[in-house]
């Protein structure tokens, strides 16, 4: 009997789902199942039990929404802790902001929960060739965010982005011009650029924008 080609560790808080997806991994055949975790603090523990016993799986197979430590937090803990172990996101939610979070700590791949067996089965085998795969519903909604013009503070340039959590802590031109180390002027200049691109009339409409968008809080 030959060993399985790839281990998976499953990571979900509902039990019955976790059982579900282990009978299918289960079944495949050429997959073992590592081992399962509620929440993401209970994955990076057994992972470091795995490791210890030099036993670490090829992939997580991990749910985003978790209570504790969610999905993309034990994300970005599992790729830093255990770099050679892949991550596939298995999840009901395929917002883009969800998705780029996920990818961004370090993921490999992004399923929805209705997906078929052989996307599932695609997914882990692209995950340990270092591939990116993506659910097709979640790779149209990033084709459709792309080809979307920008609009809202994506509009703005790094330095307008400052600028405005700036405006948003009450700060006067030269307040601004001192923090950036700019001149007054320059201030002014970024402050009326960034008010014609965001469509506002005044400053405060500017701060309101800011904390709505969570590029600044209330101090």
């Amino acid at each position: 009997m030959t060993a399985p080609e790839l281990t998976v560790l499953v990571v979900d808080d509902h039990a019955v789902v976790r059982r579900g997806v282990v009978a299918y991994l289960e079944a495949l055949g050429d997959v073992a199942v590592a081992g399962e975790a509620a929440d993401g603090q209970e994955a990076l523990d057994q992972l470091e039990r795995m490791a210890a016993h030099d036993g670490l799986p090829d992939v997580v197979l991990i749910d985003l929404l978790m209570p504790g430590m969610d999905g993309v937090a034990a994300t970005a803990e599992i790729v830093r802790r255990h770099p050679g172990v892949r991550v596939v996101v298995l999840t009901s939610f395929g917002e883009t902001e969800r998705v780029h979070a996920a990818l961004g700590n370090g993921a490999s791949g992004y399923l929805l929960k209705d997906a078929g067996p052989a996307e599932v089965d695609a997914a882990l085998r692209a995950a340990v060739r270092d591939e990116v795969f993506l659910d097709a519903a979640v790779t149209r909604r990033l084709t459709e965010e792309l080809r979307r013009p920008r609009t809202g503070v994506g509009v703005l340039t790094a330095r307008e982005r400052e600028v405005l959590a700036l405006v948003a802590e009450g700060r006067t031109n030269k307040e601004i011009a001192a923090h950036l180390t700019i001149s007054e002027r320059t201030a002014r200049t970024h402050v009326s650029h960034l008010l014609t691109k965001l469509g506002l009339t005044s400053r405060t409409q500017a701060a309101l924008l800011a904390v709505k968008e969570g590029i600044t809080g209330p101090r």
